[in-house]
């Protein structure tokens, strides 16, 4: 098939050959020399624009695990030279966390696995008669865990003040009145915006109740902390943390944690196990943060999320925020010279946000949209709903029962979005890849396509029969 000059591309091939210093991502990130083919011909440095998913390792974080890799040994009660300095490196580690998120003095940190896992944790927590309180704009691993519990989804607010009056009321309300929970996001994973947390605190706690917070998208963009926002808990993941090795944290209060059952039953979490005479078990349990930690910890995914908590503070959030606002504003003007694309918010176009924009092109489907800035710029977005099903059509205006997940593989290209384009970033991105990103999106608008695209297991793919 043949193919006109793609401007977009080119552009980004001389750009990456006389980058500018002063252009460049403040934090460097393992891969960013990556290169990778288009079906047009040729190939282009990768523009990973797709953080809000998983952000890639930063280059400290990567060079730390490397250093440490020979003398990995298994924690706790080893023996061993290499046990002890791991012992020593994982609870240290658990401190890096605690300074990073500003708790406080009684304060426990719990390694999980991600965000999702962490909120799961404290959903098996919840005292007897706890209800849970999240708005629909919230992300799955929010908004699903509490399966035991008493829900109550709240619909989505147009304005931070109407978020606080909307969950005062459903707090004063509640009948009988016993304990709650309220979960709510920092930074939405589909808009972007920053939720007003501390005022959603203050809310939660003067009407009895303990607020829970998804740090997901919000701790590798912002500084977070616990005592400052006055929430009871946070939940983070390592993978957006630039830490993508398996690893989460849950921390905050420790009373449900040590009342509640261990999250998981094994070794680590028993402090004591002892025959009965008729025949049973007896266990004594951990009421430290071990105590949810059954089985043989991710050492390396521990160490790696510490490390990315340095990296981030040693560079200084204030240099990282500003520049990242600088990346957010070459984004959302560019696409406002656009006028077939619509950018997704909740809040209104002045609302304070991380990096990450979420948007839909008239006459165009997302899936095929995103599939051809991969293959013919080398650019890494997301489409679909983004594991927030109801936020994204509320957004979008679309029926619940509407057809329009993943892939969409039913509509075809120039048909209504029933999903939508991700694009997000953060302290790796070099601005080259967002002026591509820019660049490719106004080609594509103008121009269309160069090649053919099919669907293939859900997915919208370059069709290269």
């Amino acid at each position: 098939m043949s193919a006109r000059p793609n401007t977009a591309a080119a552009t980004a091939v001389s750009a990456a050959e006389s980058a500018d210093p002063c252009c460049a991502a403040p934090l460097p990130v393992l891969g960013r020399d990556v290169t990778v083919p288009l079906v047009t011909g040729g190939e282009v440095t990768y523009a990973a624009l797709d953080y809000a998913a998983s952000a890639p390792a930063l280059q400290r974080v990567w060079d730390d695990v490397a250093a440490y890799a020979p003398y990995y040994g298994s924690v706790h009660r080893g023996a061993g030279y290499l046990s002890q300095l791991s012992t020593d490196l994982f609870e240290n580690s658990r401190v890096t966390v605690a300074e990073f998120l500003d708790c406080r003095p009684g304060d426990q940190v719990v390694f999980t696995r991600s965000t999702t896992d962490s909120l799961n944790l404290l959903a098996a927590t919840l005292p007897a008669g706890c209800e849970v309180f999240v708005f629909e704009t919230e992300h799955h691993a929010s908004l699903l865990p509490w399966r035991d519990a008493r829900v109550t989804y709240l619909n989505a607010p147009r304005t931070p003040e109407q978020a606080v009056a909307t969950l005062e009321r459903a707090l004063a309300d509640r009948d009988p009145y016993g304990p709650a929970l309220v979960c709510v996001t920092g930074a939405s994973n589909v808009t972007g915006e920053l939720w007003p947390v501390k005022e959603l605190a203050a809310a939660a706690h003067a009407h009895g109740a303990r607020i829970v917070l998804d740090a997901a998208q919000l701790a590798p963009h912002h500084p977070v902390s616990v005592q400052e926002l006055d929430v009871d808990w946070i939940a983070f993941s390592g993978h957006k943390l630039y830490a993508p090795f398996g690893s989460g944290v849950l921390a905050g209060r420790s009373d449900w944690l040590q009342d509640s059952e261990p999250y998981l039953a094994g070794g680590g979490a028993s402090r004591k196990v002892a025959r009965r005479a008729d025949g049973g078990v007896d266990v004594e349990w951990h009421t430290t943060a071990a105590r949810h930690e059954a089985g043989s910890p991710n050492v390396i995914g521990v160490y790696s999320i510490a490390s990315a908590c340095k990296a981030l503070t040693e560079a200084g959030f204030d240099q990282l925020v500003a520049r990242e606002q600088h990346l957010i504003d070459t984004v959302r003007a560019g696409l406002a010279e656009v006028p077939e694309v619509k950018v997704l918010s909740l809040f209104g176009d002045d609302a304070p946000r991380v990096g990450v924009i979420s948007f839909v092109v008239e006459g165009w489907n997302s899936s095929h949209f995103a599939a051809a800035l991969s293959a013919e710029y080398g650019i890494g977005v997301r489409d679909g709903l983004f594991c927030a099903h109801p936020l994204v059509r509320t957004l979008l205006g679309s029926d619940p029962q509407d057809p329009g997940e993943c892939g969409a593989p039913e509509a075809a290209p120039g048909e209504r979005s029933l999903n939508a384009i991700r694009v997000s970033f953060g302290a790796g991105t070099p601005d080259e890849h967002v002026e591509r990103f820019v660049g490719a999106v106004k080609e594509l608008v103008r121009d269309g396509a160069q090649w053919k695209y099919r669907t293939e297991d859900g997915r919208c793919v370059p069709d290269r029969g």
